[in-house]
């Protein structure tokens, strides 16, 4: 939303209760740029800037967005059966039973569609929480899979979701792969009504992955070899934790089949998004639009010095890994632990600590780290 990296950004790990989550409200954000261009703004999924239902600086819609429709906090958003959601700020009752997450891609479509019969440009924001802790999914294709995988049917996969239903889950391995389908289904309904409403050249559709796998509710990463073998997962600062691929189509303008070297991260789609409906990147912003990139203009991208990470373990947001990359070369460094060094083009895997060797490069990315990490108030 505010396009800075998690040096200065103010939420660096989970916060109870969401306490202190809303965006601060002098700021330019991601939505605000496309209403300043003229788009209609819808975002629908999970929010986990503030409880959804509440007034002021939390709900989505004080921060340039005309239409939310999702999850009422960032811990209800465990459970795919909620007993509400929230629309516009107002809790709306969901019937019992009810795959919210089918509803969410309901919405997020109906405002596809309205604002294209319209001749309205929009910017469609999909947070979607699958797939998240619980392996929760529409129960036809959860039995088509435990068909698939009965080996696993003695396995159950438990969450929680603060006051609200999260059921347990028997075969979670079953229920990730369902979830998954039919995640892969909406996308491609979406695809689909693009172009059934003949925009699908004039849209830009991007998909990513805010983290790398994680390990709860029963999910197996290492069964179905989530992170390719890269050392980490979700909450770690190794490459399992902080390297997720990312989608981009855009026909007529994206050469399909292409990938790119390229090094970015979050913060850099803000100014992208800001370069492309011709508006200015605010002041705050950390990024580097990579819209060259994407339009296949490789000698006008410009590239990053490096690119900061850092994890904040407890709810004081206090900074417990931190991890640098120039480069080849990344620095990983833990609460407590001295620096560690390691080349990514000959080890990807991260398993060959060239820190001893290599004392320059340890104090220049332990520079680089001071420099970049903002302390928070409470720090």
């Amino acid at each position: 939303m505010t396009g800075q990296h998690s040096g200065h950004c103010y939420i660096r790990g989970n916060l109870s209760g969401e306490k202190g989550a809303e965006l601060d409200p002098g700021m330019v954000v991601l939505p605000e740029i496309f209403k300043a261009a003229g788009y209609a703004t819808g975002a629908f999924g999970k929010w986990g800037l503030g409880p959804t239902h509440e007034t002021g600086s939390k709900n989505p819609t004080t921060h340039g967005f005309d239409e939310f429709y999702g999850w009422k906090s960032q811990t209800i958003a465990h459970t795919y059966y909620p007993s509400t959601v929230v629309h516009n700020g107002k809790e709306v009752p969901v019937k019992p039973g009810t795959y919210v997450h089918d509803l969410v891609i309901d919405h997020a479509l109906s405002f596809i569609q309205r604002n294209a019969e319209s001749q309205t440009p929009f910017f469609c924001y999909i947070p979607t929480a699958v797939p998240h802790a619980a392996m929760h999914a529409p129960k036809h294709l959860h039995e088509k899979w435990r068909k698939v995988f009965p080996q696993f049917d003695s396995k159950t996969g438990k969450y929680k979701a603060g006051e609200e239903s999260c059921p347990d889950v028997q075969n979670p391995i079953a229920g990730f792969a369902a979830m998954m389908e039919n995640l892969d289904n909406e996308v491609g309904e979406l695809l689909t009504l693009l172009k059934t409403l003949n925009i699908d050249n004039n849209t830009l559709v991007m998909f990513s992955s805010d983290n790398g796998a994680h390990k709860e509710g029963g999910h197996d990463p290492d069964f179905w070899n989530s992170t390719g073998g890269l050392r980490g997962h979700k909450r770690d600062m190794h490459e399992g934790g902080i390297r997720t691929p990312m989608l981009a189509r855009w026909p007529g303008t994206i050469a399909p089949g292409q990938t790119t070297d390229h090094l970015s991260s979050f913060q850099d789609v803000l100014p992208t998004m800001a370069e492309l409906v011709d508006e200015f990147v605010p002041p705050q912003a950390d990024g580097l639009s990579f819209l060259p990139t994407l339009i296949g203009q490789p000698d006008k991208q410009a590239t990053h010095e490096y690119l900061y990470w850092e994890f904040a373990k407890d709810a004081k947001q206090s900074i417990f890994s931190q991890a640098v990359r120039v480069n080849e070369w990344k620095a990983y460094k833990e609460k407590g632990r001295a620096v560690e060094i390691f080349n990514l083009s000959s080890d990807p895997f991260e398993t060959n600590n060239l820190a001893k060797t290599m004392p320059d490069m340890v104090a220049r990315m332990e520079a680089i780290m001071n420099a970049a990490h903002t302390p928070l108030p409470n720090q």
